[in-house]
């Protein structure tokens, strides 16, 4: 459900935004809490529209079952939060400098509750909001309600398949362009354009691994001049229109060997398996084994030293993850990635990406780039 290319989609409306704090509201409830203490950040902007500069000045969303949301904001920034596209949702309740605003905030909840906070509080007002109510208990939204944005809606896979789609786009232009004798840097900059061109307000990595550089699934690009010979990891992405791209595909520079052939060709098969292994109700540590057992099984699991996969969403990296012990079951609409690699210190590392999301019978790839080895000059 990509869309047109150079369409933006519809905006979200208050109601969107009504309807997502309504639900949080719920799932919060049902999980026990009090009440949700929202910071600026992803969640906010998830829940409200609403992207405040993160400062010392308290800012928080307070969502409780059956009552209406309510958003603590400094005087200062009233104008700014009014003028979001949930700010119809909710009530704004704002205090100036030289007021407590954990008094503001904490009047809104039971001295002795049970919170979830978001994950990227700062410990300053955390630890405000506890001088207000000592008895209160709270916990990290991470791990009280982990799947809170876990499932997209039809507007939200919307956005992340064009975004997919840009990214698959940037990297048709990338593999054209030369790579021997360039440094690594270079052809990071020119990912970061490309990803820009089409459509990215925002880029969030651009990783380009060249030989031994390969073997570290985060390097950073640097001065190494890429040679022939070289198989360059290329794992790039970030936002279009507010949702994540985030895609790898692991090109060679000129003819490969057989080995750098036979262990790029088992990472794509075990990237296969981890896609097939993707349906309703299967827990996410199955996708996990499914990639894991086709590099188990092939003498090099000690050489795939990462997860196999993370949601995406408002953010690149979110829950949920395709990890060993998380039982969290699929559900339609959670996006995440499928990467499995491997990595042989000094010599290369081969890595390849897709998101994909959860469908009714099964899984959809939202890249769609070759993942055969593509051989670049």
């Amino acid at each position: 459900m990509a869309l047109a290319t150079g369409s933006d989609p519809a905006p979200f409306t208050a109601a969107d935004y009504a309807t997502r704090m309504r639900r949080a509201a719920r799932a919060a409830e049902e999980a026990g809490l009090d009440a949700l203490l929202i910071a600026p950040g992803p969640d906010l902007l998830w829940l409200t529209g609403y992207r405040p500069v993160e400062t010392e000045r308290l800012t928080l969303l307070v969502l409780r079952a059956g009552r209406e949301p309510v958003l603590v904001v400094p005087t200062l920034e009233a104008p700014d939060a009014a003028a979001a596209a949930g700010a119809g949702a909710l009530t704004l309740r704002d205090w100036t400098d030289g007021q407590d605003p954990y008094e503001a905030a904490g009047s809104l909840l039971a001295p002795a509750g049970r919170f979830g906070i978001s994950d990227n509080a700062w410990a300053m007002h955390l630890l405000g909001l506890h001088r207000r109510h000592p008895d209160a208990r709270h916990l990290a939204l991470g791990e009280a309600l982990p799947m809170l944005r876990a499932v997209k809606d039809a507007a939200e896979l919307e956005r992340l398949a064009a975004a997919g789609a840009a990214a698959d786009a940037a990297f048709e232009e990338i593999r054209v362009l030369p790579f021997a004798g360039r440094r690594e840097k270079e052809v990071a900059a020119d990912l970061d354009t490309l990803l820009r061109r089409h459509g990215h307000s925002q880029v969030d990595f651009t990783i380009v691994g060249s030989g031994p550089n390969g073997a570290n699934p985060h390097h950073e690009a640097g001065e190494r001049v890429i040679e022939r010979g070289d198989m360059v990891v290329l794992d790039f992405g970030g936002l279009k229109h507010g949702y994540g791209s985030d895609t790898t595909r692991t090109v060679h520079v000129g003819e490969p060997t057989e080995e750098e052939r036979r262990v790029h060709d088992l990472v794509r098969q075990a990237q296969e398996a981890g896609f097939r292994a993707v349906r309703p109700g299967a827990a996410c540590q199955y996708v996990d084994r499914a990639a894991r057992e086709v590099i188990d099984a092939a003498g090099y699991g000690e050489y795939f030293i990462h997860r196999t996969g993370h949601g995406i969403g408002v953010t690149t990296h979110e829950p949920p993850y395709m990890i060993e012990g998380e039982e969290q079951p699929l559900v339609p609409g959670m996006c995440f990635s499928v990467e499995p690699g491997i990595y042989l210190p000094g010599r290369f590392g081969v890595r390849i990406e897709d998101i994909v999301t959860v469908t009714e019978d099964g899984g959809r790839r939202l890249n769609r780039t070759e993942r055969e080895m593509v051989l670049v000059e």
